[in-house]
């Protein structure tokens, strides 16, 4: 397995733990891999994520590695949209995601 492929099954585990909390309250994540393929855009992120309608994408990396220029412009695009942004290279990052749902996951919970 790949560098990345380690951290993206460190954010498969992450989610799946997520899942699980939000379906006791009755609740979704969406989740969506994208595969690239030959006819696709070359600056799709790795995970696209909606939570009662709040976009969250993850970009995952080998560690030292950054955003291609392309996926930066798309970072930013999105960002600048309103949507949260994750770009995770090391378990330091995957933990950042966990706390970054255990905190703010709660005010997307129905009343």
């Amino acid at each position: 397995m790949t560098p990345e492929g380690r951290v993206k099954k460190l954010v498969d585990v992450v989610l799946e733990r997520v899942t699980t909390v939000l379906e006791r309250y009755d609740m979704e994540l969406y989740i969506h891999k994208p595969v690239p393929t030959g006819y696709g855009k070359r600056n799709t992120l790795d995970f696209h994520l909606c939570l009662a309608g709040h976009l969250i994408v993850i970009e995952c990396k080998a560690p030292g590695e950054w955003l291609t220029p392309m996926q930066r412009h798309t970072c930013r695009t999105l960002y600048r949209a309103g949507a949260t942004i994750f770009i995770v290279s090391t378990p330091e990052g995957v933990a950042a995601l966990e706390r970054w749902f255990e905190t703010n996951g709660s005010r997307y919970l129905a009343p």
